[in-house]
């Protein structure tokens, strides 16, 4: 018999790095690379971080609808008149990125702050999806029939 251990958050986090890997390194279209991402699975919450370097906190937003948390930034750099841009290596413009929620999380409980060129947005693990422990019963042992 072969006995697994089934986390949740696990199998969502891998089912999601794996769609990202797809889209940055595979054909898709995707803007993952300019929006990096760690997660991090703790006993009561999962914590996603962002780095947003050069993102005006004003033009984040971060919002979720039918299980999905998207988050959105805009940078933007004017050049003076007179001046040309010779090189340009930094992405200007709005990135978004979307995440699909596990069932087991609380979408209503969401709350992000920003410091330092990172966004970090917090998302508690429903009651009933923590871990337990099982009470075991002690008493007289009874046959099972069959």
């Amino acid at each position: 018999m072969l006995l697994t251990s089934l986390d949740p958050f696990i199998q969502e986090f891998e089912r999601q790095f794996d769609q990202l890997a797809r889209r940055t390194f595979g054909t898709g279209t995707g803007t993952g690379a300019l929006m990096p991402m760690d997660g991090l699975r703790r006993d009561d919450d999962v914590v996603l971080t962002f780095d947003l370097p050069g993102i005006d906190p004003e033009s984040i937003e971060v919002t979720v609808d039918r299980g999905v948390l998207s988050v959105s930034a805009r940078r933007e750099e004017e050049i003076p008149e007179g001046e040309r841009v010779f090189v340009r290596e930094r992405p200007v413009g709005t990135f978004t990125r979307r995440v699909y929620l596990s069932e087991y999380l609380d979408s209503d409980k969401i709350d992000a702050g920003y410091a330092n060129g990172v966004l970090k947005v917090r998302i508690p693990v429903l009651e009933r999806a923590k871990p337990r422990k099982v009470e075991i019963q002690q008493g007289d042992v009874k046959a099972i029939r069959a």
